[in-house]
């Protein structure tokens, strides 16, 4: 990600040559939703961008109870950029969350574990930068409608994409009948592919707020889309998920539709994906290359997958954080939940990309989505990597077939282990298996989370009736 500003003084000259007005300054909260609150940059001074600024940390879910609200937000300077959205010149700059009463950064901050994160790497002495390069897959649709009462529930998405609209009139009195179908939707050229000029529109505006964009195509189902930006550390990584996420959703709206990077808003279509390579670098080494075995791979990447497989139940809760998510995961819509791996495989959970060489080696992890926070799946991630090297985990693979194609019991009998099927599993799956995490997260934290997410996803999931359950048992 590229730096507008490295430092105070630089960061005040910037503005100065942009003529901006106003300073946003953003934060990220548990589930991942980014918060903000703008200063008039008259008001901000160097103390402000050096020691942080006040807010109440109590209005935040699952932060701090109300008789010890006081925070801080601690700007991270470089991270400043110019909002491509507002009316008034504004520049944005992320933040992290200090602890005034701990006097340390904040446990329950999700960026301040992704760094604490990376310092464990580094102490562990295993490498000294973890690289991450999330695939995050979007639907854009033309309307929405959602209902959610104690005697109606109900959602329609649409879309003029969508096969569901065959028969349907217009406004501008005619059907055009170009359409991808289910599952038909990877790589079609226009007219069938309806959001090129979109795509582009969000490519260029991803640019302009410092992502290296490196592609954007049509995806497999009706609707879906997707932008490539380069890799970064770790922290670069989720700091570019949540402008990535800000533009798609911003560029959308402002043309007058809807983005959404919700798992699976379409029945028995394709889901969204957020496929995370990584790759962890010691003094300019790539360590999970090894020339001439199976797909390039060391045997430190293959215990960092090990780790990775060995307490994928507790880390689902992170990376899979919705009960949505787990709707996507099931067999037939190329979303894996499989845990073995294999070189160019999609059908696995941890496919190994085709890569000429080392810098290009790296391993690609299928079943996150980007219902997670990425500061805390891309920390979950590595530190059950970190666990695995240390243990030296070996997990089941390689395996070369199409996965999808096994029935449960083959599957079974084959050994392979499986991803939790309900965020309540994951949770329970936390609850067993967290020791792993402890290096970096407290268990203050992680308890908070799995409560939070109790509350906020499965318990209410769980009390709902659904349409469906109507259709099979109303009239039994």
């Amino acid at each position: 990600m590229g730096n507008f500003v490295n430092n105070v003084d630089e960061f005040f000259k910037f503005c100065e040559k942009n003529e901006v007005k106003f300073v946003d300054f953003r934060f990220t909260d548990i589930k991942g939703a980014w918060h903000h609150l703008t200063y008039n940059l008259k008001a901000v001074s160097t103390s402000i961008l050096e020691n942080g600024m006040p807010f109440d940390g109590s209005s935040i879910e699952a932060w701090q109870p109300i008789n010890r609200s006081d925070m801080l937000l601690k700007p991270d300077v470089p991270t400043a950029f110019m909002d491509p959205f507002t009316a008034d010149p504004t520049i944005i700059v992320i933040c992290d969350v200090f602890d005034i009463y701990k006097g340390q950064m904040y446990e329950k901050c999700p960026r301040s574990i992704a760094k604490k994160a990376l310092k464990h790497l580094a102490d562990s002495g295993m490498g000294d930068v973890a690289y991450f390069g999330p695939e995050n897959e979007f639907f854009v649709f033309d309307d929405v409608k959602i209902q959610d009462d104690i005697n109606c529930s109900m959602y329609r998405v649409d879309s003029e994409e969508g096969e569901w609209n065959d028969a349907a009139s217009f406004q501008d009195g005619y059907n055009t009948g170009h359409r991808p179908r289910t599952k038909g939707g990877y790589f079609p050229v226009m007219p069938i592919d309806s959001m090129v000029d979109l795509r582009a529109e969000m490519m260029q505006v991803l640019e302009e707020v410092g992502l290296e964009v490196t592609l954007g195509h049509h995806e497999v189902a009706q609707a879906q889309g997707e932008i490539g930006i380069k890799f970064g550390t770790l922290v670069e990584a989720a700091d570019n998920v949540q402008k990535y996420k800000y533009v798609v959703k911003m560029v959308a709206h402002l043309n007058g539709k809807t983005a959404t990077f919700m798992p699976k808003p379409l029945y028995g279509d394709n889901g969204n994906g957020m496929h995370c390579h990584q790759s962890i670098w010691k003094s300019g080494k790539n360590l999970f290359y090894k020339e001439g075995s199976y797909a390039n791979l060391s045997e430190t990447a293959l215990n960092y997958i090990g780790g990775i497989f060995k307490h994928a139940r507790a880390i689902a809760a992170f990376t899979n954080a919705s009960t949505n998510s787990y709707k996507r995961l099931i067999p037939g819509f190329e979303a894996p939940s499989i845990l073995t791996y294999s070189s160019q495989n999609r059908s696995a959970s941890c496919r190994i990309p085709y890569g000429a060489g080392e810098a290009a080696t790296r391993i690609e992890m299928r079943f996150p989505d980007s219902t997670s926070n990425p500061y805390l799946a891309f920390s979950v991630m590595l530190l059950a990597g970190l666990d695995g090297i240390k243990n030296k985990e070996v997990p089941v693979g390689p395996m070369d077939e199409d996965l999808f194609e096994l029935t449960l019991d083959e599957i079974r009998e084959k050994g392979i282990p499986q991803l939790p099927h309900t965020l309540r599993g994951s949770l329970e799956a936390l609850v067993r298996d967290h020791d792993f995490l402890l290096p970096v997260m407290t268990k203050e934290f992680i308890n908070t989370y799995k409560d939070y997410k109790f509350e906020t996803q499965v318990w209410p999931d769980e009390a709902r009736p659904t349409a469906f359950e109507f259709k099979t048992t109303y009239s039994c």
